[in-house]
């Protein structure tokens, strides 16, 4: 891989003026990409859904149409999960160039791939149809993302390793002994094959940011200047062979803040890293759903339950108690959505969770805890 700034901009959570009509600060967003770009940072990670399908086009407008396209690198995904037969293949790719506005994709990744997924890239023949474009010069390099256990990693790299030159993977110091995500185990894998790791959610969608003041107090004591999120995404970036991280920058602070230790990055200690540990455990103890707000559940939910919401309603509920209002931001909430209760039990969100939650199971105990 070549030698690159570590941090990658992920479009996934970008700056927004109108969350409900999907409405992003375009103005805000461009000035980022100005700043990530003359600190000399380049990557850029879109995929097909991100923002209601949108994303594409608001990369292309703030990234694509003001710079040269060899100043940048662009990385794209291949829905996997949407995938209903071969000629979807080039469909959706001839439709993602089109909305990125480019002619090619540095990087292209088979997304979100578990057992599920990965036997639709078998039966699709989606191997084939992007060896075809990388042999084209569609694509540069060729990876995918994961979210399963590390033995199916392993059987997925000894299938079709030979033709892969990356991984992305969920990794977090929250999430490094997860039996469920198993970061650690993943990321060992692809070490064993060689395979350069990108990281994404290194700070778990936001949850290591907003964490106990234990934690925040522990994190300080090692060093007061540093912020909570940069413990976070440094503890990925120190790992060998991580390549690149991934941080969705929803605002212009979170932006500074990433560039400000990343810009010269230096890896974590050994006792820094075994301090994250300290913290993950706090965390542990005090977080009831591990959900880190993807959204992915809620695009296929037929009721249209806004579940990240909530569960974090209920996850602030139970850490802060009657302190956090949360039942009261609850039953605003269900004044213009559906109820945790109006669940139907159909499971399509369970097979859409890159974090494999018991998401019905935990919607009936989010509904007796506020609508009883």
């Amino acid at each position: 891989m070549e030698n690159l700034k570590k941090l990658g901009f992920g479009c996934m959570r970008l700056p927004m003026l109108d969350v409900e009509n999907n409405k992003v600060d375009m103005e805000q967003f461009c000035k980022m990409v100005d700043t990530f770009m003359a600190k000399g940072f380049k990557y850029f990670d879109t995929a097909y859904m991100y923002h209601n399908y949108q994303s594409e086009l608001f990369v292309k407008d703030a990234l694509v149409k003001r710079y040269p396209r060899e100043s940048f690198l662009l990385a794209d995904k291949l829905p996997t999960m949407q995938l209903k037969s071969i000629e979807d293949n080039k469909r959706i790719f001839d439709e993602q160039l089109e909305k990125c506005g480019v002619d090619y994709f540095d990087y292209y990744l088979l997304h979100c791939l578990d057992v599920d997924n990965y036997a639709k890239v078998k039966e699709f023949k989606s191997m084939d149809f992007v060896r075809q474009m990388k042999a084209e010069g569609k694509i540069k390099k060729l990876g995918f993302s994961f979210h399963d256990t590390a033995e199916f990693l392993e059987k997925i790299l000894l299938e079709i390793g030979e033709d892969i030159e990356f991984v992305q993977l969920q990794i977090n110091y929250l999430d490094w002994e997860s039996d469920s995500v198993q970061s650690r185990k993943c990321y060992e894998v692809c070490q064993k094959y060689h395979k350069p790791v990108i990281v994404m959610e290194p700070v778990k969608g936001g949850k290591l940011v907003n964490i106990p003041q234990a934690g925040i107090d522990l994190l300080k004591a090692q060093d007061e200047k540093m912020s909570v999120a940069s413990w976070a995404i440094r503890f990925a970036s120190s790992l060998d062979d991580v390549f690149m991280v991934l941080s969705g920058m929803s605002t212009w602070e979170q932006l500074e803040d990433n560039l400000s230790y990343m810009e010269d990055f230096k890896p974590l200690t050994k006792e820094e890293i075994e301090t994250t540990f300290k913290v993950a455990k706090i965390i542990n103890d005090t977080t009831a759903i591990a959900c880190t707000a993807c959204n992915y559940c809620k695009e296929n939910c037929p009721m249209q339950i806004q579940i990240p919401e909530v569960f974090e309603l209920y996850n602030n509920e139970k850490r802060f108690g009657m302190a956090s209002g949360s039942k009261k931001k609850y039953q605003d909430m269900i004044k213009t959505h559906a109820k945790a209760s109006d669940c139907i039990e159909c499971r399509s969100c369970e097979g859409h969770c890159p974090q494999h939650l018991t998401i019905v199971d935990y919607l009936k105990t989010v509904a007796k805890t506020f609508e009883d």
